[in-house]
């Protein structure tokens, strides 16, 4: 059997101001398999964007332990945890967090400037290229952010996110800039992505968004609540499709 991609035993995260003490995350122990798509949900102040925090290695908890590929994060430096996200994480902000001023392939190329050993620059561009062209921009790749919707925009986000081939993707709230059709067009991108072999955790506070994932993990008050296996999976491709035949056939009833 394969080692977890993440493992957290008995995590937690306290933040202290002068002598108030915030349990943002409270001894919370979870295993997510290579190939899963997990959803992490919960209210403002639930404790789900620290969690994510802790596993992007961007924030240390301040009790338990967290393997992340069978690594122990914990007694990492700065450019360890530096290194081991570029080598093996992959994120995806709701912002998109584009450069303005630089084209859709020089945004997807920025990462592989700082992995270690250095990548040719040859190299760099043919990965970018393959990176575009998998989320369906490779018509695109000389366009800056302002000159392209809000979901190829996205796209570009996702496609910086996978240039490194990731172990695993995190994606916070990566619909929440998004019209709701432009949010099942990502979503069925992600459940494509999922389906080829990598794994995701997705942050929302959006059932809808959390019913395409396979796994959703509920939180409150920096513990988990529940954590159930998501039998009636949403099937972004066939609401796509449907929706593009109901607009045709509204098309073809017009005057």
């Amino acid at each position: 059997m394969s080692t977890p991609v993440i493992q957290l035993r008995d995590v937690a995260k306290v933040y202290r101001t002068g002598e108030v003490e915030v349990h943002a995350v409270r001894r919370v122990s979870l295993e997510i398999e290579r190939g899963e798509f997990v959803a992490v949900m919960g209210a403002s102040g639930s404790g789900k964007s620290t969690l994510m925090n802790i596993l992007g290695c961007l924030d240390r908890p301040t009790a338990g332990s967290y393997l992340l590929d069978d690594v122990n994060v914990s007694g990492l430096s700065r450019a360890q945890l530096a290194t081991l996200r570029n080598r093996k994480l992959g994120f995806v902000f709701q912002s998109f967090n584009l450069l303005a001023r630089t084209s859709a392939l020089e945004n997807v190329e920025l990462p592989m400037f700082y992995t270690k050993p250095l990548i040719s620059l040859r190299e760099q561009r043919a990965r970018a290229k393959a990176a575009l062209q998998k989320v369906g921009l490779g018509d695109r790749m000389g366009h800056h952010p302002s000159q392209l919707s809000g979901g190829q925009q996205q796209r570009i986000a996702i496609a910086r996110a996978l240039v490194n081939q990731p172990e695993l993707v995190l994606a916070d709230e990566p619909t929440g800039n998004l019209d709701s059709r432009t949010s099942i067009e990502i979503m069925g991108f992600f459940q494509e992505l999922n389906d080829s072999g990598i794994t995701i955790v997705m942050v929302t506070h959006e059932l809808d968004i959390a019913s395409y994932c396979k796994r959703i993990v509920v939180m409150r008050d920096g513990e988990v609540l529940s954590d159930r296996r998501n039998e009636e999976r949403r099937n972004a491709d066939a609401e796509r499709a449907a929706l593009n035949d109901a607009e045709k056939k509204a098309d073809l009833a017009k005057p």
